[in-house]
């Protein structure tokens, strides 16, 4: 009769094992990263940019052809 020896494998604790790293390191540089972006944010705020002045004349059919293309919603008509 052969008796077949089951060998018992070492078991790594979980710190050992390169994929937890690799699982938990992914998000942790993300977090880390946002932190970054919103100290910089803080620190260095975009400034307010003052109004343009409005178009005269020759220049209202540009300035209308470049609102439109930037948003193509047609302008509603005032009531």
């Amino acid at each position: 009769m052969n008796q077949r020896r089951q060998e018992v494998l070492p078991t790594l604790p979980w710190w050992r094992v390169r994929m937890v790293w690799l699982v938990i390191g992914g998000p942790l540089v993300v977090v880390a990263a946002s932190f970054v972006t919103l100290a910089l944010a803080l620190k260095h705020p975009d400034p307010v940019l003052k109004p343009q002045p409005q178009a005269h004349g020759a220049e209202v059919p540009a300035v209308t052809a470049r609102n439109h293309a930037a948003n193509p919603v047609p302008p509603r008509e005032p009531r």
